[in-house]
């Protein structure tokens, strides 16, 4: 499968960037893009450094006519096409959803995002209600999508639970950066960990993984920080871990990456973890902590 992948520097011009990123799937698509995956909360800028109630006003429906403008793209492209968007569910509930859509321009399915992360300078409780979906992998004509989001690539659990369910590719659109007043060393061991954590991913379930973070400075609003540094470095990954490609951490990417669908069996076969789980002392897991 030819992915192809958009790490993109934002400005507060939405449509801009709406309609750079569309510039650049067709780009992709002309290249032999089968699928495309764009990261988290693309349209804008990143909201959630602070809290503030007129940000809700950057929330859409889905669908709407947002949504009408990627699916437009994907139907004209013919490609599986991943989106992520704020969504307004209903007057004062709102979701960060990621949206996928199949060759013919039709919704495929939206994955709500289930780990929502409050650190300084990431309010997300603040605009987002926890997913309630589920780990359920996406059906499109390419195969089954295991779309998460962002923070959930922390976790383990929801990409266990998307293996389990039948996914064939692990996919995390994704807004992540540097803390400006963390040493060199502690921000270079912070994504070295977010790596390693979703290869890990990989290995434990025999399937490749594709993040897309965004890259670039964006400001703080209030001034009280520094902003973020996002620090790009987009990655897909082989069912091994093996590093198949991994984008520059301070420009802008956008690339085609040939992933052997077939090697997951293989791996599989290998490396049988699924056949030696021991399901039957894995109770546990569904408590919070244990004493």
């Amino acid at each position: 499968m030819k992915v192809g992948i958009i790490q993109q520097r934002n400005s507060s011009d939405i449509e801009g960037n709406r309609q750079s990123l569309i510039t650049k799937i067709k780009d992709l698509a002309a290249w032999g893009a089968q699928l495309v995956v764009l990261p988290e909360l693309h349209d804008s800028l990143y909201f959630c450094q602070v809290e503030d109630v007129d940000n809700f006003d950057l929330a859409v429906e889905i669908p709407g006519k947002e949504t009408a403008q990627y699916a437009a793209v994907a139907r004209e492209c013919g490609i599986v096409l991943v989106t992520s968007m704020f969504e307004k569910r209903a007057t004062g509930l709102y979701h960060n959803t990621a949206v996928v859509y199949d060759t013919d321009g039709s919704i495929a399915g939206q994955y709500r995002k289930m780990h929502i992360p409050d650190d300084p300078a990431y309010y997300e409780k603040f605009y987002f209600t926890p997913g309630d979906m589920g780990f359920h992998p996406i059906q499109t004509s390419l195969g089954k999508l295991g779309v998460m989001v962002c923070w959930d690539q922390w976790y383990p659990e929801g990409a266990r639970l998307m293996a389990m369910r039948g996914a064939e590719l692990l996919i995390y659109p994704t807004a992540i950066g540097y803390e400006s007043s963390d040493t060199p060393d502690e921000q270079e061991r912070q994504r070295e960990a977010w790596t390693t954590v979703q290869r890990g991913h990989a290995v434990a379930n025999g399937l490749p993984v594709i993040t897309v973070n965004r890259v670039g400075h964006e400001s703080d609003p209030s001034g009280q920080t520094n902003g973020i540094q996002f620090w790009g470095s987009s990655f897909v990954a082989g069912p091994q871990g093996e590093l198949i490609y991994r984008a520059p951490n301070d420009t802008e990417d956008c690339q085609i990456i040939d992933i052997d669908m077939e090697r997951s069996e293989q791996v599989r076969r290998w490396w049988p973890f699924l056949r030696d789980r021991r399901i039957d002392y894995y109770s546990d897991l569904d408590k919070r902590y244990l004493d």
